[in-house]
C-alpha cells in the first residue's frame, strides 16, 4: 500500500506488532543469564559459552541481510509465516540439543528467522501516517526493547524453575501463537514487484551509496548496539563470579532495571516527530557513555551496577528509536531494504560487542570490559560532534 493510501493502524495491531517484535528478538537473549548453566551442560567454560550469543546475533544479521529485503517484493504475510515456522523448528532444536555444536547451529537458525521482527517494523511504518510515524515506531520499538531486556528475567526464572531447556520450548509455543495471530491480523498483499533476488541484494549497496544519512545511522547503531551487547553479555561474567555468585534468576532480574529505561523509546519517538533528532542523538549518546563510568564501579558496588544498567538502557534505546525515525523517512518504496542495511549493521555491532565482552573480560576483567564498552559511545559522540561542527562551518 503506498503512503498516500496508508490508513491509521488500530491500537490492537500496534500492540500485536510490539509484542511480536519483543517475543522474536527475545530469542536472541534468553541464553545470556543461562551461560553458566549451558556451559556446565556442555562441559565448557562460561566465557567460551559466551560466544553462543555471538552465534545467535550473527544468525540474526544474516537474516537481516539475506531474507528481510524480500519484504519489499513478496507478500509480507506469507514471508512472515514461513520465517516463523522455521523459527519454531530452531527453538525446539535448541531445547533438545545434545551438545555445544548442535546448540550453536540451532542458535544460528533461530537468530536468522527471528529477523522476522524487522519485516514487521517496516510494514507498520508503511501503514502509519507521516505525522505520527515516529511515535508508532517508538511504541513498537518499546515492545522490541522490552523483549531484549525481559528475556533475561524470564529465562533466569524459568531455568531455576524447570531447567534452561524448558525456556526454548516455551519460546517455541509463544512463536507458534504469534504465527496464527499475525496471519489473522495482516491481510494478504500479493507480490509487490518482480523478484530478481541477486539484483534485490545488490540494491542494498545502491541504497547505502545514495543515502548518506542511512550510512551515518548504520554506523551509529553498530556502535550503540555493540556497547549495549558488551554489557549484557559481560554482566553474567561479573555477577556469576566473585564477589556476587548470583544465580541465573538473580542475574535475570537486572533485565527489569533495563526495562525501566524503555520509557526512553516512547520519548525519543515524540522528540523525533517534533524535529529534534539531532539533539536527541547527542544527548542519548552522552547518557550511554556516562553509564560506563558508573558501571566501572560495579566490581565493588552492586548499586553502581544497577544505576549503570538503567542509564545504559536509556541511552541505547533512545538512540535506536531516534535512528529509526530518521531512516524510515528515506526511500519509502524500499523500507525493508533500508531496514536490512541498518539492522545488519546493528547486529554485526551486537555480535562484535558480545565477542568483545568475552575477550576483554578474559584478558582484563570487569575494568577492561567497561573500558571497551565506553569506547563505542565515545566514537558516536566524536562523529556527531564532527558533523555538528562541519554543519556550522557550512551554514556560516
Amino acid at each position: 500500500m503506498p503512503d498516500a493510501e496508508a490508513g491509521l493502524l488500530d491500537r490492537w495491531r500496534v500492540l500485536l506488532f510490539a509484542v511480536t517484535t519483543g517475543i522474536l528478538v527475545a530469542n536472541l537473549y534468553y541464553v545470556q543469564p543461562l551461560l553458566a548453566a549451558v556451559a556446565s551442560s556442555f562441559g565448557r567454560s562460561v566465557t567460551s559459552a559466551g560466544y553462543l550469543v555471538t552465534f545467535t546475533q550473527l544468525g540474526y544479521a544474516l537474516g537481516l541481510l539475506l531474507v528481510v529485503p524480500l519484504g519489499d517484493v513478496l507478500d509480507r504475510r506469507r514471508l512472515l509465516s514461513g520465517m516463523l515456522v522455521i523459527n519454531v523448528v530452531g527453538l525446539v532444536a535448541a531445547a533438545v540439543s545434545p551438545g555445544f555444536g548442535s546448540f550453536a547451529a540451532a542458535s544460528l537458525v533461530t537468530g536468522c528467522t527471528s529477523s522476522a521482527a524487522m519485516v514487521v517494523i517496516p510494514y507498520a511504518a508503511s501503514k502509519a501516517p507521516e505525522a505520527t510515524r515516529g511515535r508508532t515506531i517508538g511504541q513498537i520499538m518499546t515492545g522490541l526493547l522490552l523483549g531484549i531486556l525481559l528475556a533475561r528475567t524470564v529465562s533466569g526464572f524459568v531455568a531455576v524453575w524447570a531447567g534452561w531447556r524448558s525456556m526454548y520450548l516455551i519460546a517455541a509455543v509463544a512463536v507458534a501463537v504469534l504465527l496464527v495471530a499475525l496471519h489473522v491480523a495482516i491481510p494478504p498483499e500479493g507480490a509487490r514487484g518482480r523478484l530478481v533476488y541477486r539484483r534485490l541484494l545488490w540494491s542494498l549497496l545502491d541504497l547505502a551509496r545514495s543515502e548518506p544519512e542511512l550510512r551515518r545511522r548504520s554506523v551509529y547503531t553498530a556502535l550503540g548496539l555493540g556497547s549495549f551487547s558488551t554489557l549484557w553479555t559481560g554482566l553474567t561474567f561479573l555477577l556469576s563470579g566473585a564477589p556476587y555468585h548470583y544465580s541465573e534468576a538473580r542475574i535475570g532480574l537486572f533485565g527489569l532495571l533495563g526495562a525501566a529505561g524503555a520509557v526512553a523509546a516512547n520519548e525519543a519517538g515524540r522528540l523525533s516527530d517534533r524535529g529534534h533528532v539531532n539533539k536527541s542523538t547527542g544527548a542519548f549518546a552522552a547518557v550511554l557513555l556516562l553509564s560506563w563510568g558508573v558501571l566501572a564501579a560495579g566490581g565493588l558496588s552492586i548499586w553502581a551496577v544497577g544505576v549503570g544498567v538503567f542509564l545504559l538502557d536509556v541511552g541505547a534505546q533512545g538512540l535506536q528509536v531516534t535512528h529509526q525515525s530518521v531512516i524510515y523517512r528515506l526511500a519509502p518504496h524500499a523500507r525493508s531494504r533500508i531496514t536490512a542495511v541498518y539492522m545488519t549493521s546493528a547486529f554485526i555491532g551486537a555480535a562484535a560487542g558480545s565477542a568483545i565482552a568475552s575477550g576483554s573480560f578474559a584478558v582484563a576483567g570487569w575494568t577492561g570490559l567497561c573500558l571497551m564498552g565506553a569506547v563505542m559511545p565515545l566514537v558516536i559522540l566524536l562523529m556527531w560532534g564532527f558533523g555538528q561542527s562541519r554543519g556550522s562551518v557550512q551554514n556560516g
